[in-house]
Parts: structure tokens; C-alpha cells; sequence
């Protein structure tokens, strides 16, 4: 998990790479999402969540003057399998 600043008039791109998966929510402020037309999206304001997966968003701006948070949240959950004899080839999560 971590923690995107936006200070006030801040645009930050959205690197799909890096926000595969990603879910945010608005801790301070007011956050816009800019659609990858170039059009605005909404406006989102304190406790607001959103996914970034497959919704068109190529930026995230703070429309306001003020500091604005975003706690981003990304699963890092992992399936491997065992390579130990005599466990029965079982799948086994890992965070």
C-alpha cells in the first residue's frame, strides 16, 4: 500500500504497468480522473474508492488548491507450487 501526494493543480499519469490492479481511495481532498480521450471524468472527493483496471483513466489531477491523498492498495498475492517431496503437489497463497 501506499500514499500518492497531489498538491494543489498536480497531474500524475497512470502507468498501467504500475497500477495493474490498483484500487484507490481518496483520503484527502478532491481527485479528477482523466479519461484516456482527454475528456475530465469525475470528481472524487474524500472516501471515494475506485479501480483503475480497465476504466479508460490515464491521469489522476487535483482540480482544487489544496494538498489532495490517495491511498493506493495493489494485491501482491502470489500462487506457487510446493517443490517439497511427499506434499502432494499443493498450491500454496503467499502475500
Amino acid at each position: 500500500m501506499r500514499t500518492l501526494v497531489l498538491r494543489g493543480g498536480e497531474r500524475v499519469a497512470v502507468v498501467p504497468a504500475e497500477w495493474f490492479d490498483a484500487f484507490g481511495v481518496v483520503t484527502r481532498g478532491r481527485v479528477q480522473l482523466e479519461l484516456r480521450d482527454g475528456e475530465p471524468g469525475p470528481v472524487l472527493g474524500r472516501d471515494a474508492g475506485f479501480w483503475l483496471r480497465g476504466t479508460g483513466v490515464r491521469a489522476l489531477r487535483n482540480p482544487g488548491r489544496r494538498k489532495a491523498t490517495v491511498r493506493i492498495v495493489t494485491p501482491r498475492t502470489v500462487t506457487c507450487r510446493s517443490t517439497q517431496p511427499n506434499d502432494g503437489g499443493r498450491d500454496e497463497q503467499h502475500e
